[in-house]
């Protein structure tokens, strides 16, 4: 083959880069894939990983002992095999998956996750290996006209970081399912390009590649280097996802940098001296890793308070931080291996394969053994000092060994995890860790407020699980409701545990047998001990089972009179699947004849189309299901049977006796509950939330900072779906004698929303006038009186200023809401200064039974 530039080799430089892009295309949205079985945690990007890199080192050791007599040729068919095999993927896993689900009653959580990531890691790596095959047949291809390998490594991992970007921009707008379909198109284009090619080209011309087997001592600590970049990569992926965007979408930033970095790294490399490199790149790698936990509470704290216009202004910005902080050591990880090859004259295809290897066992290392033992920072800490102690290994001088103690010592400060109060500056300012808990599931903390109340944040994630008093009445009326609408409840299915508040709602049922299916041990620890009085005690009623809620429901023979479902953050990984079509045929499999399934929505967390998607998916299952508000929650009710009426609710009460009765509605009554009643779901025809074909994953993000998700359209459509107050009287069947009590609620009820409508507006004269309004309609709907006694305490000082009694002004508060704390306290400081010890007593009583853990009140 000639030595002169001919112009094949450049398309097929521009080829391999290409196939690049795809590669890493296709892990970030096998990632999403994989994540599909595994939900909010980071299994799917471990078993995704673990399956490339395992892929890509068998492919490409098995590519140096394949004689090919036309590499490119060979080339073209590896390629148009991986897009035409990513086309059919997804059928085939959904496949396996559902013969996985059959099996589900003979494994336990630990046996079906690892029989599922098993499964995952066998259908990735056969693409994984035909992609790692294909670096030997373009060196073979190419080495006549002098292409080394740190140039091909160079410019395929430029077009990998250019791949790793490629789905942020198409899930949002394609979602997955098309955005994997293009993805192999341009894979099979490459495919066909190649083979174009190939036809073009005289088999002789191509080169007899020798690959030189590097010595044996000097490929373990190459493969350890590969082991400590995939343990740094996971724990970045991991700790990142805290306070970036999605996983999927903070792995595709990683892998950004990581190959930008290493691609950058390789071509660089060629022009050092390698003796020097060699013995500072150790160093440098651990250094730059290290510095980046020292760094980590900064940048959370610049996330935390950043505003962006869009998603993908969020992505660039909050990436091109994030690029800053770890692209040093990318860098360093490519230099590597063209220094390596020139230093030991070994083949690049054997390190590149050995280093692939390792990394698949680094990457299982770090997310199934290390951070259960150390936590994600003293992952990182390990994989850093890791990189240090194989780097010097390979080239390392004596004087260089001496920085070893340092690094040490340098990362002891930032092993153990933050404190929340330094990542969340602006949210928990003020606030103390009370208790940490991390597996590979999820970091569980309960956090103390500057006020005293302890709070559950999963991931750095709050869902109203706090000891707050209105978030105590929240929790508590997720269980009341669906209880108060079924005719007899002898068992209840909690899907999510959270801080057991929840279940408490359930306690005026003496009889009522309990089952709770959570997950997180962390948070099963945590309302064991530290919420134990805010739940009075429900964990010792209660059976709770540590498990995924979809492989309980799939597992169990057992069936139900009311299952829960809790409140969920909709747009992180695989959390959607649970509001897919799927996830609620399982749970009304499991309810008995006459059961009810109650599925929870917080509106602020949804954009209209995506609400509708939900509901259609929900009705799509449950043809009979209504809804009810509850404040800023939507309840979507859906009876395996006949919807509850009024009389199901009256005999549920009258079998309790007077007090339980009042507990059992929150001393609401009966008729604020069913004037809460919102209708039948009318979302129309459109899509719905599938777990094979999701569509609010991708929508939310680009939907929360777009401006989309607004409460006001949301309260808007929601309020053009309610029927009138007479056809709200025949559904729920309400008697004549009793249209003016169920009338008063009901309205109520529509002029509250109205005024959180106008409030919302900037209308804020309508939405008081409209407050009182309903508040004279129904003074015991909880979220009424609450919201218009707020009103007053604003308006206090200025009522004070203009000659009324403060403590006048306080006690018409309490008239108005007798559980408003802020009245509260300030009752009790004024009967204090005034001498009144009996009535400071009193306040401070009823202060105590709604806020017992408030600093002030215990002070």
């Amino acid at each position: 083959m000639e030595e002169a530039k001919s112009p094949w080799r450049a398309i097929l430089v521009l080829l391999y880069t290409v196939s690049g892009l795809t590669g890493v295309a296709y892990e970030v949205l096998w990632a999403r894939m994989i994540s599909i079985q595994f939900g909010a945690n980071i299994f799917g990007v471990v078993f995704t990983v673990t399956a490339f890199m395992a892929g890509l080192g068998i492919g490409s050791l098995a590519g140096m002992r394949w004689k090919a007599k036309n590499p490119i040729l060979t080339f073209s068919l590896l390629e148009a095999g991986v897009a035409i095999y990513a086309l059919f993927l997804p059928s085939m896993l959904h496949v396996a998956t559902s013969d996985i689900e059959m099996l589900s009653s003979r494994l336990d959580l630990v046996a079906w996750y690892g029989l599922q990531g098993a499964v995952s890691i066998a259908f990735l790596m056969l693409p994984a290996a035909a992609m790692g095959a294909s670096f030997p047949m373009v060196l073979k291809a190419g080495e006549a006209s002098g292409l080394k390998v740190g140039t091909l490594y160079g410019i395929n991992t430029a077009g990998a970081a250019i791949g790793a970007l490629l789905p942020l921009g198409l899930l949002p707008e394609l979602g997955w399912i098309w955005a994997l379909r293009l993805v192999a198109m341009i894979g099979l284009m490459v495919g066909v390009g190649a083979f174009l090619l190939a036809r073009n080209v005289k088999e002789s011309g191509f080169g007899q590649h020798a690959a030189a087997f590097p010595k044996t001592w000097a490929m373990l600590p190459y493969a350890g280097i590969g082991a400590c970049s995939l343990m740094l990569q996971v724990g970045w992926t991991r700790l990142y996802s805290l306070v970036l965007l999605r996983t999927e979408y903070v792995l595709a930033v990683i892998l950004c940098v990581f190959l930008a970095g290493m691609g950058l790294g390789s071509l660089l490399a060629r022009k050092g001296q390698r003796s020097f490199w060699l013995s500072v790149l150790p160093i440098l790698a651990a250094g730059f890793a290290i510095g980046s936990l020292w760094l980590y509470p900064s940048y959370s704290d610049w996330v935390e308070g950043a505003k962006f216009d869009s998603l993908s202004g969020a992505l660039t910005r909050e990436g091109l931080i994030l690029a800053l902080m770890t692209l040093p050591v990318t860098l360093v990880l490519g230099a590597w291996l063209p220094l390596l090859a020139a230093k030991y004259k070994a083949a690049g295809e054997w390190l590149y394969g050995i280093n692939s290897l390792g990394a698949a066992i680094g990457a299982m290392a770090g997310g199934f053994i290390l951070i259960p033992l150390l936590g994600t920072t003293g992952t990182i800490v390990v994989a850093a000092l890791g990189l240090a102690f194989f780097g010097l290994m390979l080239g390392g001088k004596k004087l260089a060994w001496a920085a070893l103690p340092l690094m040490i010592a340098f990362s002891y400060p930032v092993f153990v995890f933050p404190k929340v109060e330094k990542l969340l500056p602006l949210e928990q300012a003020g606030s103390r860790d009370l208790y940490r808990y991390e597996d590979a599931l999820a970091i569980t903390h309960v956090v103390q407020d500057e006020h005293g109340e302890e709070l559950l944040l999963t991931d750095l994630q709050r869902m109203d699980a706090s000891t707050d008093p209105t978030a105590v009445v929240v929790q508590m009326n997720q269980a009341r409701l669906p209880l108060l609408l079924h005719p007899e409840a002898h068992s209840i299915l909690f899907l999510g545990l959270g801080t057991g508040i929840s279940a408490a709602g359930s306690l005026p049922y003496p009889a009522l047998e309990r089952t709770a299916v959570e997950l997180s041990q962390g948070a099963i620890n945590a309302s064991r001990k530290w919420f134990a009085s805010s739940n009075q005690g429900v964990m010792n009623r209660m059976d709770v089972k540590r498990d995924d809620a979809r492989h309980y429901l799939t597992a169990t023979n057992r069936k139900y009179d009311v299952i829960v479902g809790d409140l969920f953050h909709p747009d992180l990984t695989g959390v959607g699947a649970l509001l897919s079509v799927e996830e609620f045929a399982h749970a009304r499999e499991k309810l008995t004849e006459d059961g009810i399934f109650v599925q929870w929505i917080a509106l602020n967390q949804f954009d209209p189309e995506s609400l509708r998607a939900v509901l259609r998916s929900f009705q799509a299952v449950f043809p009979n299901a209504v809804l009810f508000i509850d404040g800023m929650h939507l309840a979507m009710v859906g009876p395996n049977g006949r919807m509850a009426d009024i009389g199901t609710m009256r005999s549920n009460l009258a079998r309790l006796g007077q007090d339980k009765a009042g507990q059992a509605t929150g001393g609401e009554g009966i008729w604020t509950w069913a004037g809460r009643y919102w209708g039948p779901i009318r979302a129309g025809n459109g899509p719905m939330q599938e777990e094979w074909a999701p569509k609010i994953e991708f929508s939310l993000p680009k939907a929360r900072y777009d401006g989309a998700i607004n409460i006001t359209r949301v309260l808007k459509m929601l309020m053009a779906y309610r029927p009138d107050v007479r056809e709200a009287e025949s559904h729920f069947g309400v008697d004549p004698a009793d249209s003016s009590s169920f009338d008063r609620a009901y309205i109520g009820s529509d002029l509250a929303a109205r005024s959180w409508v106008a409030y919302l507006q900037g209308d804020e004269m309508a939405a008081l006038k409209l407050r009182r309004y309903a508040y004279e309609a129904n003074p015991r709907d909880r979220w009424i009186a609450s919201t218009l006694a707020d009103n007053m305490m604003a308006s206090l000082p200025g009522a004070v200023k203009h000659g009324m009694d403060k403590k006048s002004a306080l006690l018409k508060v309490l008239e108005v809401y007798p559980d408003n704390i802020e009245a509260l306290r300030a009752m009790v400081k004024l009967e204090h200064e005034s001498g009144n010890r009996v009535g400071e007593k009193q306040y401070r009583d009823r202060l105590v039974a709604l806020a017992p853990l408030d600093k002030e009140v215990r002070q």
